[in-house]
């Protein structure tokens, strides 16, 4: 790269150091949250009109989808920093520490996220409780066993070697993927889907 990229690069580093302090890092943890929600639904979307030509983007299931990811962010925002303070660790050193992290985080938050994405968006969507507890019967065990086989390397990751006020922007970085596939369980039409091509 050259050298006037890397001072444009220092620069945009430099500007965007802000927005991970104090007050500015819970609104950059849940605007990131929500807006990565509803790119992964996008992308879905699109694959989704690609394979069915007759269905049509659906601006409101992306709006309940950054919604919802927007109400989690805070919840994020606080988990990262009560785990710190409980099982505080860093580098290899704190490796015991850091495997009791990944395990609280998938035994704790990681069911109770799926719980509040599905109860939240059934009711953005205008479920009854009992139609979007059903849905959450239906499809819990697919979500928790996928989320098992992502979070717990990802979280390893994250809480070796990602700083503290990096941790919620590291998790929505790889999140895209990840609500690509949660917009996929949760609007899945039962059939063969015929893939773009």
């Amino acid at each position: 790269m050259a050298t006037g990229g890397w001072r444009w690069l220092r620069g945009l580093w430099a500007a965007g150091q802000p927005l991970f302090r104090g007050r500015a890092l819970l609104v950059t943890n849940t605007l990131g949250c929500g807006t990565l929600m509803a790119a992964g639904d996008g992308v879905r979307q699109s694959w989704e009109i690609r394979a069915r030509p007759s269905q049509k983007f659906d601006p409101r299931r992306s709006a309940s989808m950054f919604a919802v990811g927007c109400s989690m962010g805070p919840f994020l925002h606080y988990w990262y920093l009560w785990l710190d303070r409980l099982l505080p660790a860093s580098g290899l050193r704190g490796l015991p520490n850091i495997l009791r992290k990944v395990l609280v985080d998938q035994l704790v938050a990681s069911p109770m996220l799926g719980v509040w994405y599905f109860l939240g968006l059934g009711c953005l969507e205008g479920q009854t409780l009992d139609q979007s507890c059903q849905e959450l019967r239906d499809k819990f065990w697919e979500f928790y066993k996928a989320d098992w086989c992502v979070w717990p390397a990802a979280q390893l990751v994250n809480f070796l070697f990602v700083p503290p006020q990096f941790r919620v922007t590291y998790i929505n970085g790889l999140t895209l993927g990840w609500d690509t596939y949660l917009s996929y369980l949760k609007y899945r039409i039962p059939g063969p889907l015929t893939p773009p091509g």
